[in-house]
């Protein structure tokens, strides 16, 4: 019971609210078409709570009203369930125009009404051509009928809809307008002045936003593909295969009919042999009994080709006579020899100039267990075809819809529980003021009225962020504090986040005194260039996690060869190894004995990708008398590591 009652509290009030709102539309929709039909009026209505909802709460609440009526109308109609897309795209007509002011004044509603229409009336007549449900899409004519249809009678239905809704807005107040507007947010409502300078800051910077709505787009995209590849291959290999068994029953039935021990006799007298026209016969009334069957024949097979025993006439295709021999078709050859062995063959699918077809070819075996000849029949496959296109257009219409519906959560999710707290964080961060204590501390109640509650990192990172921030207020309050805090941020900036080691503003203050050196023509030293390969690779495949990882193995290759006071990192996959003076003897060994063991962590198989650190090596020793400064020998020792990069890319085999 408490843990119910700690999932309970979790809840959020904001996603409560949306999900009742949803409810009552769903509600409207379904009441207002129930009561249409019971009176017998000449409307539909079921777009009533949508077109509501949606103008009065937006693109998220329209359409989840939308797309889940359609899904519950298919509980009683299973068509409903393939114009949720109609559906989705009143909602997001719907918002769209009322959030540009379009349901404030009647002569815009009145505009919007066609507008709705044309797009709806487009696309249901489009859904329904392509299910069959009007006839099949023959010419543009056709279609264009169809959709003038659909305008002419929706018309009414979508005015007098609009019309309402615009008439019930204009009771509502404008403080239950607002509590509609920020539906979803999981923070307290922005003043303008804030959503004037995120949308500002916007303009200069690539947002966040754009990235993953391109990330969300992509990722709906490739699923939509994927899941229609997915349905369409499992939909033509269950129907190949439901057809297989059809065919080898039928044909099973044609084998029941051959007497093994007169084929030879059937094939030298034909129709005079006893019997023949009778078992003829039989033969057709198999064929006859499904209209998919298309040729039915049985063949003594032989070397020098197929010896007829039966062949069915056709109304395209006339019959071959008893005793006739047929030549192998191209796509039999390959199954000759089983055939003169009289072994069993698989079934064969084939697109030729017979059409497309189905063949199966069963062994008529004697009383001694050999076979005398193959009772055969060609099985249509046209269907696959016909019903493959339908089926390709019911999943276009049910995944687009919900996908389009999946997209717009995972939008609004991305806006209202990551962009919008994240942005607003920023625009308090940028705009904090530290003139005063009063300012400073009106700064922090502007953050703390921000109310963040996504119940997730962003709220952890907003309550950190707020910490932070007043912990910040306490260091301007305390001098001595202030000064050990900046002692400590002097040796963070010195020092690389990741691996520990010194980073590139350490390596400049060091070259910078080396520069110095040689100046007073005291200087004695060599710089090593390290470039971290496959880094992105990494990252792509095993994470961002793996590829730190990565980094950090690369960081104590370095360290354990040269010592880490002397290694620094100064890009996201380079590092530099600077040794002076007395550490200069012994160096050219030491760059070898690190060549030599990223040589062994590539050939060692067993350790995995992440531990097998790959870099380029480039090296150079000070000149006295040449270099003028330690950029110079820098420069050479990174002209050296590109050239060995590129030694190693030309060797690579993957």
């Amino acid at each position: 019971m408490k843990r119910m009652d700690s999932v309970f509290r979790r809840i959020n009030p904001a996603s409560v609210k949306l999900m009742s709102i949803c409810c009552i539309g769903i509600a409207v929709n379904l009441v207002a078409y129930g009561l249409t039909r019971f009176f017998k009026l000449p409307f539909y209505f079921d777009t009533l709570g949508t077109v509501f909802i949606a103008a009065l709460g937006g693109y998220v609440p329209g359409v989840a009203v939308g797309f889940l009526t359609n899904l519950l109308g298919a509980m009683f109609n299973m068509t409903e369930v393939y114009f949720g897309l109609v559906s989705i795209l009143v909602a997001l007509i719907t918002a769209f125009l009322a959030q540009r002011g379009y349901y404030e004044l009647f002569p815009k509603v009145v505009l919007s009404v066609p507008f709705t229409i044309f797009v709806t009336g487009f696309f249901g007549a489009l859904i329904e051509e392509a299910l069959g449900m009007n006839g099949t899409l023959n010419s543009l004519e056709h279609f264009g009928k169809h959709f003038l249809w659909n305008f002419y009678h929706e018309l009414p239905d979508k005015g007098l809809i609009v019309t309402i809704v615009f008439l019930v807005l204009k009771r509502i107040p404008p403080d239950i307008k607002k509590i509609f507007e920020n539906l979803g947010r999981m923070q307290a409502p922005i003043s303008d002045e804030m959503i004037q300078g995120i949308k500002k800051r916007r303009k200069f910077v690539t947002s966040l936003r754009t990235k993953m709505i391109f990330n969300l787009m992509a990722t709906t995209f490739l699923v939509a593909i994927f899941i229609s590849l997915i349905s369409y291959t499992t939909y033509r290999e269950s129907t190949i295969e439901e057809r297989k068994r059809i065919a080898d029953g039928i044909v099973s039935m044609v084998v029941a009919e051959i007497d093994p021990n007169r084929v030879d006799e059937f094939i030298s007298l034909g129709y005079s042999a006893e019997g023949y026209a009778e078992v003829e016969n039989r033969l057709y009334r198999i064929r006859n009994s499904n209209s998919d069957i298309k040729y039915l024949y049985v063949y003594k097979i032989m070397e020098d080709g197929c010896h007829v025993v039966f062949d069915l006439d056709t109304y395209d295709v006339e019959a071959s006579e008893p005793g006739s021999i047929e030549d192998f078709e191209d796509d039999f050859k390959k199954y000759l020899p089983a055939l003169l062995a009289g072994k069993p063959i698989p079934p064969i699918v084939n697109d030729d100039k017979y059409g497309h077809l189905l063949t199966i070819y069963k062994p008529v075996y004697n009383h001694n267990g050999k076979c005398v000849c193959y009772a055969a029949i060609d099985f249509s496959m046209d269907v696959i075809s016909s019903y493959g296109k339908m089926f390709i257009a019911k999943v276009i219409s049910l995944f687009s819809g919900a996908l389009i519906f999946l997209f717009i959560l995972g939008l609004a999710f991305i806006e209202n529980s990551i962009i919008l707290p994240v942005n607003t964080m920023a625009y308090c961060a940028q705009n904090f003021a530290y003139d005063s204590d009063e300012a400073r501390e009106q700064n922090v109640n502007q953050m703390r009225s921000l109310d963040i509650k996504t119940h997730d990192e962003i709220e952890n990172l907003y309550s950190a962020f707020l910490k932070t921030t007043q912990d910040s207020m306490n260091y301007f309050t305390n001098f001595r504090k202030a000064k050990v805090q900046m002692e400590v941020m002097n040796e963070l900036a010195h020092t690389d986040a990741l691996t520990g080691i010194k980073n590139k503003t350490a390596y400049n203050e060091m070259t910078s005194k080396i520069d110095k050196e040689i100046s007073e023509g005291n200087a004695d030293f060599c710089i090593i260039m390290l470039d971290v390969n496959y880094l992105k690779r990494v990252n792509d495949t095993y994470g961002h996690e793996r590829g730190n990882e990565y980094l950090i193995n690369a960081c104590k290759l370095a360290t354990s060869i040269f010592g880490e006071e002397n290694v620094y990192r100064i890009g996201g996959d380079e590092f530099v190894a600077v040794l002076k003076d007395e550490q200069i003897v012994g160096a050219e060994e030491k760059i070898s004995g690190l060549r030599n063991k990223i040589n062994a962590l590539q050939a060692n198989k067993s350790l995995e990708p992440w531990k097998k650190v790959s870099a380029a090596v480039g090296a150079s020793f000070y000149n006295a008398g040449v270099d003028k400064t330690a950029g110079e020998v820098f420069k050479r020792a990174d002209k050296e590591m590109y050239e060995n990069k590129l030694a190693m890319k030309a060797v690579r085999k993957d």
